[in-house]
């Protein structure tokens, strides 16, 4: 059909009600929009058809991870354009034919589904999760989510993270690599726990081994490491043999339920917090508030997103739910707080590293794509586009502070009250 790209923008706009901000090109090879604008690409009817039969964020992901939907241009720019349009609007479009009612607007979906060819919505793309209804949260069901996350190959992993190997929220400088940057995160996290010679660190959630590594090598501690990804375990595993740290760090695949040998003088969950869920989280602060010794701490490094004013409202991102982190749930700084004193922790510490975050996904971005064609055979094509839209897309929201990632430390107070920190914290030589 001649220049579908016309057609599209214009029932599009009648659709959304508002000026399309990127150009088009269709499967045909016409274009239509903004000369200078970023051009949104689809490649055939398929991405119409996802788009029409799944309203929303979940659509559009679809036809990005399948291939059906491309972007000529910077991503940033089309991601900050559509945010307007679609995930700040929220996915309330399930139904879209029925929840409008201007009779224009229904004659233009008509024409869109008409241009989309047969009425049969496509299956969707192998990497999206496909489960029952059943009860979030369990062991079983745990395992799952963080394998599908985690176990996409290591190598794939080296392509994005880099050397430092570790996947979250680096602590910048104004100038420095992504490496010192992971190097003074993971620092930062051993001085605020106050880490010395012949103590013994719980490591939360420890991924490939880095936090476990640094504590181990530049502070004298004996970890344990414990993480649901085999691949992730035996990574690690080898990277404590290569440092020749196996007398100081033991690497488990291991529920952190089910860690009983405590106690510890300090435990770090870095990213892992995010996995809990609600339901479980103050199960989560009274296992690791059990697992202290009394005056031990915790930190805990965990994305928050903004409180909403009916909580009960809160719906997991769909994309995230079904592409990235299955079942994973975030919550407000402050119940994150909340929780934990309700536990028996006493806060001492909330540092926002908002903006480190933002800066950090987008030098995982400029990695990813500057060895595209690599990490796209190594998981690929539909794993690495998920993980390219993901990472750009959060990148995003850490700098429009729709999300923010905090680390929050608390002590186990002892009898005596005293908390063990300095009068001056920030200076975090304790």
């Amino acid at each position: 059909m001649a220049d579908a790209a016309s057609r599209l923008r214009s029932l599009a706009e009648q659709v959304l009600g508002t000026p399309l901000p990127v150009r088009v090109r269709a499967w045909d090879g016409s274009q239509d929009g903004p000369p200078e604008a970023p051009v949104l690409v689809i490649r055939n009817r398929r991405a119409l058809r996802r788009m029409l039969f799944k309203p929303g964020e979940l659509g559009l992901a679809r036809a990005w991870v399948a291939g059906d939907l491309g972007i000529e241009g910077d991503l940033y720019s089309v991601l900050e354009a559509m945010a307007g349009l679609v995930w700040e609007r929220g996915e309330d479009a399930r139904s879209l034919v029925q929840a409008v009612r201007d009779p224009e607007v229904r004659a233009a979906v008509r024409e869109l589904l008409k241009l989309a060819g047969p009425p049969l919505p496509p299956a969707p793309p192998q990497e999206e999760v496909r489960r029952p209804r059943r009860r979030l949260h369990t062991r079983r069901s745990d395992k799952r989510a963080i394998s599908h996350h985690y176990d996409v190959g290591n190598d794939f992993y080296e392509v994005v993270l880099g050397p430092s190997m570790v996947y979250s929220c680096a602590y910048w400088e104004e100038a420095g690599t992504l490496e010192s940057a992971q190097r003074d995160k993971l620092g930062l996290v051993c001085a605020k726990l106050g880490l010395k010679e012949g103590q013994r660190l719980l490591d939360v959630g420890c991924g490939w081994g880095s936090m476990a590594i640094h504590a181990a090598r530049e502070y004298g501690v004996s970890v344990i490491g414990v993480t649901l990804s085999q691949e992730q375990a035996a990574y690690a595993r080898k990277r404590v043999a290569d440092e020749g740290l196996t007398d100081r760090v033991e690497i488990r695949v291991q529920d952190y339920r089910d860690v009983t040998d405590g106690p510890f003088d300090a435990i770090s969950s870095i990213g892992m917090a995010e996995h809990v869920g609600a339901e479980r989280y103050l199960e989560y602060a009274r296992l690791l508030y059990a697992l202290l010794k009394p005056g031990g701490r915790l930190l805990n490094h965990q994305i928050a997103r903004r409180p909403q004013r009916d909580e009960s409202a809160y719906e997991v991102d769909p994309f995230i739910d079904a592409y990235v982190f299955p079942d994973g749930e975030l919550a407000p700084v402050g119940t994150t707080v909340t929780q934990l004193e309700r536990t028996g922790f006493e806060v001492r510490d909330v540092e926002s590293l908002r903006e480190h975050y933002a800066r950090t996904l987008r030098r995982w971005v400029t990695n990813l794509e500057a060895d595209w064609d690599r990490a796209a055979r190594l998981a690929g094509p539909g794993r690495a586009r998920v993980w390219l839209l993901y990472m750009a897309a959060s990148a995003l929201a850490f700098e429009r502070n729709r999300i923010g990632v905090n680390q929050v430390l608390a002590v186990r107070p002892p009898e005596s009250g005293l908390s063990g920190l300095p009068l001056r914290p920030r200076t975090w030589q304790g």
